[in-house]
């Protein structure tokens, strides 16, 4: 009888061999180098090179596939996607961890060190693009068709540096040398209309519809696999590069007025250089209306081009294809489509939004009133004057309906018309001109229902759904966290890795004390990694003993970074009236981007700056707390920080927060929360249980209550609690920034004074005693290990809930109504 293990080592052999043969030639065709003189570039670039072969295979098999069985198909259009690193998810994915391992450490370099030297792509910036990015990686790997549609961003957001405690931004040059993964495909262009004006006339009792002296762009697909985890089915990322239709002016080039002959190549270009220009002036606003259109329209077309091409006819696209609206960014798709079935297609209005009204789902991911998207008619017609008019015909034809249901209710009508008060509403559009809205977690959902859609609720009660967000654990857990990924399969077997809700078994192991040594053990070596590059980049020693509380996600008032930061500086002031006070040490841990116009953000990160330059180096403290700020927060560094936090801050103020991923990505790696009942936190909260999570502070009702009253008064908390009066003066004295003593002045007075009329926007004064309660709950239970791990591990057992795969099935159950594939790999 044959030796079946002697077999599989015989066989990983061999797929060892293979691949080292392969990276060696891919080294000699591609750079003329051999393995003794290549770079770590060129070693990166040679086995990137031979993962992609495999996965250009698998990605041509998935599509023939696919065409064959002739089933309907997700469009995801988001303006964001965080894809973090593909190189070692591919790795992953494909299952080749072991043989890509081997194959390089025998070659003479460790793989961590070609991970590295993948830059994350500049896609994303916080929690929309992240969810986008790993609802693809769950659509692949359930076997749902499901495609991504975005922009191809040169210089993605911004790359930050600090600089005497400032966020500076520089470009995030991420594509300087090239992207291996990508496939452009000019010869698959889409042309976008902007501007000109429109010509109308009658053919054949047809209203003809012609958009003349406009100017045209031309939108470039790059397409990216996207690899299903051990999965057959390989879907496409297509991201969208705009570019002149017109040449360079050799003309004006050869007079010399280089400037001339380039600009408007270059005008035309910058639709996707940057992710989200700063638009407090007109042209910023121009430029996120010009790039909005630009995916919409190139992915509307591309989508249809690619339905026609098999012979199907538009008036069954419905139940060929569904098309996600990834927040309001997107939501010109509704006005395009109808355009295109109008002016291209030769439907009527009604045929064509019988079809358009049954393709669109709607995902909102927002109560806050500054980011539901709103376009100055003015501008909107001078750019986009046919899109305009199919706008205002919806709304002409909504108000209709309302005045039929609410016949003289004009203020009504008026608050929920689509065009009001010369702005275009974009939420509104999508709920009317979408099948499905659905917000990201029972809460959320909830406040859509009762206050912020309460009226469009009361019309299309059937399109309001519920689908709480969800994370990929494969990334977060599999991946970036191999110590207790291992501990785990060690435990209850591998079939988690596919099946989230198999980390519930780990409740039997909450208890047991090898267990929890073990988990303490993986958690201190994740610390020590992190301390390590936090003494490499900053020289900041921290104490691995210490509790690492951290708070990571992109900077902005409502996710309160700055009540963080006066918690801080109340323990900093405890120590020194006290350097012998009984408290744990704690390392806290800040990262994330404020937008480059956000003043008020930024300043509160040179606010953490100055708190660390005096904590770190005050010796008198004993070392007990020290302030971490990592710059440029991004999905890699955030693999090396979740892995290793104790603590996770996610302290919003309840009822601002739609639903968060992060929170979910700390609980599947074990760290405790510490937060408000706000977005997901409220089912964080039901499934642990009040015992494993440290909530605190106002709930909604009581919020919605000081707000609806205007009774909050957060002079006399200042004036009655003697610690917190002890902070906001060292503020207003520059205790924490003596160069700078008037620096965060501005913050003092908005707390307490706000515009004249309310102070404290986001209750900061009213939660920080609370907040301080639970902190010192935290320190209390952190003495008692057993006790602590037992929490961590109840975390994890029931994080599997919060599965990017869990949200994607219900998403297909709920919505989509998506056919499952079950392709077999071609590697």
């Amino acid at each position: 009888m044959k030796d079946k293990n002697n077999d599989s080592e015989s066989t990983n052999r061999e797929k060892v061999e293979a691949m080292k043969l392969e990276i060696a030639l891919k080294l000699g065709t591609i750079f003329g180098r051999n393995l003794e003189d290549a770079s770590k570039e060129q070693m990166y670039r040679a086995t990137a090179s031979v993962l992609r072969d495999r996965i250009m295979q698998q990605w041509a098999y998935s599509k023939e596939k696919v065409n064959k069985t002739d089933g309907k198909e997700l469009y995801y259009l988001s303006m964001e996607f965080l894809m973090g690193r593909f190189f070692d998810n591919f790795i992953m994915n494909l299952m080749l961890q072991e043989d890509v391992t081997t194959a390089c450490s025998e070659l003479g370099i460790e793989l961590k060190e070609l991970q590295d030297i993948e830059p994350d792509p500049g896609l994303g910036n916080g929690g929309l693009g992240r969810l986008a990015a790993c609802f693809l990686d769950s659509l692949a790997t359930l076997g749902y068709v499901g495609h991504g549609n975005g922009i191809r961003f040169e210089y993605g957001l911004f790359k930050q540096k600090i600089a005497d405690g400032y966020q500076i931004e520089l470009p995030d040059s991420w594509l300087e040398h090239g992207n291996i993964w990508e496939v452009a495909k000019p010869e698959e262009p889409e042309i976008v209309n902007f501007g000109g004006e429109l010509e109308k006339k009658m053919v054949d009792g047809r209203l003809i519809v012609e958009q003349k002296n406009c100017y045209r762009i031309k939108a470039i697909p790059y397409d990216m696999p996207v690899v299903g985890y051990n999965s057959g089915v390989t879907n496409t990322l297509r991201l969208w590069g705009a570019r002149s239709t017109k040449h360079l002016n050799m003309g004006l080039f050869g007079r010399g007025q280089y400037m001339d002959a380039i600009e408007e190549k270059e005008l035309a270009e910058v639709i996707s250089k940057i992710l989200y220009p700063d638009d407090n002036h007109v042209e910023g606003k121009s430029l996120r209306l010009k790039q909005q259109y630009f995916f919409v329209s190139a992915s509307i077309q591309s989508i249809i081009r690619k339905y026609k091409k098999n012979g199907n006819d538009v008036r069954e696209l419905p139940d060929k294809v569904v098309i996600h609206i990834n927040d309001t960014h997107p939501g010109l798709a509704i006005p395009e489509l109808m355009r295109i079935l109008m002016d291209d297609e030769g439907l009527g209005w009604t045929e064509a939004w019988s079809i358009t009204s049954k393709i669109f789902a709607y995902t909102n991911h927002t109560i806050l009133p500054e980011a539901l998207e709103k376009w100055k008619v003015d501008m909107f017609k001078e750019l986009l004057p046919r899109v305009y008019e199919i706008i205002h015909e919806i709304n002409e034809r909504f108000c209709k309906v309302l005045w039929e249901r609410y016949p003289e209710q004009w203020d009504k009508i008026t608050e929920m018309a689509i065009i009001s008060y010369h702005e275009i509403h974009m939420a509104k559009l999508c709920i009317v001109g979408s099948f499905s809205l659905n917000g990201v977690a029972k809460l959320h959902s909830e406040i859509l229902k009762e206050t912020v859609f309460n009226d469009f609720y009361d019309i299309y009660p059937e399109k309001f759904k519920s689908i709480t967000n969800g994370v990929t654990h494969r990334r977060f857990l599999l991946k970036a966290n191999p110590g207790l990924s291992k501990l785990i399969t060690s435990s209850i077997g591998d079939e988690w890795i596919k099946d989230a809700s198999r980390l519930k078994e780990l409740e039997s192991f909450a208890k047991d004390k090898g267990f929890q040594e073990a988990l303490a053990k993986t958690r201190l070596i994740n610390k020590e990694a992190l301390a390590h590059d936090i003494m490499s980049q900053l020289g900041i020693k921290v104490d691995t003993s210490s509790i690492f509380d951290v708070h990571v996600k992109r900077l902005h008032e409502y996710k309160r970074q700055l009540l963080n930061v006066l918690h801080i500086m109340h323990l900093y002031n405890r120590l020194k009236e006290n350097p012998d006070l009984e408290m744990h040490p704690r390392t806290f841990i800040f990262s994330g981007k404020a937008a480059p116009g956000y003043h008020r953000a930024k300043l509160i990160i040179k606010l953490i700056h100055s708190v660390a330059e005096k904590v770190n180096h005050d010796t008198s403290i004993q070392d007990k707390l020290k302030v971490v700020f990592l710059e440029n927060y991004c999905v890699s560094l955030a693999e090396k920080i979740i892995p290793a936090t104790d603590v996770s801050e996610q302290i919003s103020t309840a009822g601002k927060e739609a639903s968060g991923t992060g929170n979910m990505k700390f609980m599947l790696n074990g760290a405790l929360t510490i937060g408000t009942l706000d977005g997901a936190n409220v089912e964080m909260s039901e499934l642990v249980g009040d015992d494993n999570i440290f909530i605190f502070g106002l709930t909604i009702d009581q919020v919605d209550e000081y707000w609806r009253q205007g009774n909050y008064h957060p002079y006399k908390l200042y004036e009655g609690n003697p610690n917190l009066k002890q902070i906001l003066d060292q503020l207003l004295e520059g205790f924490f920034n003596q160069e700078e003593s008037h620096l965060f002045n501005e913050i003092y007075q908005d707390l307490l004074y706000g515009d004249g009329s309310r102070g404290d926007t986001y209750y900061l004064l009213k939660d920080f005693q609370p907040y301080c309660d639970a902190h010192g709950l935290i320190d209390k239970t952190y003495g008692n290990k057993s006790a602590w791990w037992e929490k961590s591990i109840i975390n994890i057992a029931n994080g599997g809930y919060f599965s990017s795969d869990r949200t994607i099935e219900e998403y297909s159950e709920k919505i989509w109504h998506l056919p499952k594939h079950n392709f077999e790999q071609k590697m």
